[in-house]
């Protein structure tokens, strides 16, 4: 049971995670110790993602109404673009689906990308595992919305809707450039706007070039037309063993790599060593390359890759 006891247990560790104070496996612990321990099954995730603009934040307040009124309780991590100075995000959860603030079936959390590449912020992973340990239904993770390079949602989500919407350019092209191959269904938001029609069309043209089975299904998320059709779209992919399984370890095992060679390469920038390059470099005893090499060749990396 969901109570309001989960949304603050929840929202602490996930806070102490995303901060570095604890550990995910300590989170996990805790959360167990607290009563909220959901061994038995897991929760469904299904990832939001596509281009700036495209209605992700109306169709997930509408996804989170439908799954509500089929009894299902909702954690929505949503991604929001941050600061590059604070790493704070400049949308909260306090100013996003407003509707469902007083439903304790529904914990919604904004977590600031942090720069990071891929769409995700860099606890997303963590915050999923926590909110399905808290006893969670459905999760589902809207992405920060920077387009073609959300690839790594493939890293957290079970079920991935990509969702565009017409005038938007070269949007279709845009989605050619990657997430064709993780995309589960295709919504075509704000159907109202001319060229929806062209639009769906292009992509399930594109869909039958790729010889993969994935639905086009058009919505207009502000009134609801064609939710119905996307939740049962959706419900017909959970549980079902896809591709995506593969591609998600895969980018796991890069994501985990790349935040080793970080936070390495960290511990390197803030030695006396790297200081005294730096001062060396200040003092134009050396230029920036040499500075560049020299400081990869204390972290092992290759040199004179500029």
């Amino acid at each position: 049971m969901i109570s309001q006891r989960v949304h603050r247990d929840l929202a602490r560790v996930i806070s102490a995670v995303e901060n570095g104070i604890v550990p995910l496996a300590t989170a996990l612990a805790t959360l167990a110790a607290q009563g909220h321990d959901r061994a038995a099954s897991r929760a469904d995730v299904i990832g939001i993602t596509g281009p700036p603009g495209a209605g992700k934040s109306t169709l997930v307040d509408r996804l989170i109404e439908g799954l509500r009124n089929a009894g299902e309780s909702v954690a929505v991590i949503a991604v929001d673009p941050s600061s590059p100075f604070t790493h704070g995000a400049v949308l909260g959860d306090r100013v996003r689906m407003q509707r469902h603030a007083g439903d304790v079936g529904v914990f919604i959390r904004s977590m600031a990308s942090r720069q990071a590449g891929g769409g995700l912020a860099p606890a997303t992973h963590d915050a999923v595992l926590l909110a399905e340990a808290a006893g969670f239904d459905v999760i589902i993770v809207e992405t920060v919305g920077v387009g073609q390079v959300e690839l790594e949602i493939v890293a957290v989500a079970d079920c991935i809707v990509v969702v565009t919407v017409p005038a938007l350019g070269d949007s279709v092209q845009t989605i050619k450039a990657g997430l064709t191959e993780i995309a589960d269904i295709f919504a075509v938001n704000m159907a109202d706007r001319p060229g929806a029609n062209r639009t769906a069309v292009e992509l399930k043209h594109m869909v039958h070039e790729g010889r993969r089975e994935i639905p086009v299904l058009q919505t207009i998320a502000t009134d609801g037309t064609g939710i119905a059709e996307l939740l049962a779209a959706i419900e017909a992919r959970r549980g079902v063993q896809t591709a995506n399984a593969g591609r998600a370890v895969r980018f796991e095992v890069l994501r985990r790599a790349r935040d080793r060679a970080a936070h390495a390469a960290a511990a390197v920038l803030d030695s006396p060593e790297a200081a005294g390059v730096l001062a060396r470099l200040n003092a134009h005893q050396i230029t920036r390359n040499d500075a560049v090499d020299t400081l990869l060749a204390m972290l092992g990396g290759p040199v004179h890759a500029h």
